[in-house]
């Protein structure tokens, strides 16, 4: 996807949270959205922010928590668990462990949605995901909320449908 929009003329960043596994909790992998943030795009500078999967929940704990929504203007995320997945009871990872379905983690982020308001908020699932169960976990109340009908969950960063749902949202 980052080649696919360098490619339309968007200058793309792309963050590299490690470890990626879920082992790190979802606030400390925020953490190194900010620092990346404040390294690399300059101050008072507004970015556009795409998140697929668990990177939605660490970049709105970035927004909404580590004052992201003064940077960020508009957000768009691909397959995220906004209110959990079943299949984070299978592993105690900490990380993981936030992802569950009523979590605290996801109850204090859903606890205040407003900051996600005025940023134009996307969020882009498709109900064949067999990874975020339910499928409709993806959706938020205060986000444009767009079905891709893409067969698996990894594929939403690779199919042209999703894509082009990217496009829209940023442009």
């Amino acid at each position: 996807m980052k080649q696919k929009l360098s490619s339309l003329g968007w200058e793309v960043y792309a963050v590299k949270l490690r470890p990626s596994d879920g082992s790190l909790s979802l606030e400390a992998m925020a953490g190194q959205v900010k620092e990346y943030v404040t390294a690399n795009i300059p101050e008072g500078e507004k970015f556009d922010l795409v998140a697929f999967s668990m990177g939605g929940l660490v970049s709105r704990y970035y927004i909404q928590k580590m004052r992201g929504y003064e940077r960020v203007r508009r957000f768009v995320t691909l397959s995220t668990p906004n209110h959990g997945t079943f299949w984070a009871w299978i592993s105690g990872r900490a990380g993981v462990k936030e992802m569950r379905p009523n979590s605290e983690f996801l109850r204090e982020l859903n606890r205040d949605v407003s900051k996600l308001e005025p940023l134009g908020y996307t969020s882009i699932y498709t109900p064949l995901d067999l990874t975020i169960v339910p499928p409709g976990s993806s959706r938020m109340a205060v986000a444009k909320n767009v079905v891709s009908w893409v067969p698996f969950h990894a594929l939403m960063v690779w199919m042209p449908g999703p894509r082009r749902e990217v496009e829209r949202a940023l442009e």
